[in-house]
């Protein structure tokens, strides 16, 4: 079992919100917290818009594939952060759970995603920081 924590993004299709958060969890926590992301609906591939957003930041998320949202997957993380999945996210009692009210870069031309992306990096670095300061504590 792993001392390091584990998030977890869910949006629907798992090809732009989701993916693009756990880009920027990588890249700004390294190995020191565990990233997963999943879709309760994944798309067949990652969102060309959000691949570009990405990119121009520096961040490669072009080996990432959508990923269906396994109850094992969910249940075994620490925090669990929906972004627009509603009910087809699962709940577990005791979990972390953060809802993430953003945009959908779906159909969005990269213009539109960099906002989003922006935001994302925001939430990213806040939750990266209270997950620290709650191993400091522990």
């Amino acid at each position: 079992m792993s001392d390091k924590p584990s998030v977890l993004f869910v949006c629907v299709h798992n090809a732009g919100r989701s993916q693009m958060a756990a880009g920027w969890l990588r890249y700004l926590a390294g190995d020191t917290i565990e990233v997963r992301s999943a879709g309760s609906a994944p798309a067949t591939q990652i969102n060309p818009a959000a691949v570009e957003a990405m990119r121009e930041v520096g961040i490669d998320i072009t080996d990432q594939t959508p990923k269906k949202l396994e109850w094992e997957t969910a249940e075994s993380s620490d925090v669990i952060v929906t972004m627009g999945c509603g009910d087809a996210c699962p709940v577990f009692p005791g979990k972390r759970y953060e809802d993430w009210q953003l945009d959908d870069p779906a159909g969005q031309g990269v213009e539109a995603v960099r906002p989003i992306r922006d935001e994302i990096r925001t939430r990213v670095e806040r939750l990266v920081t209270e997950l620290a300061a709650g191993r400091a504590a522990g």
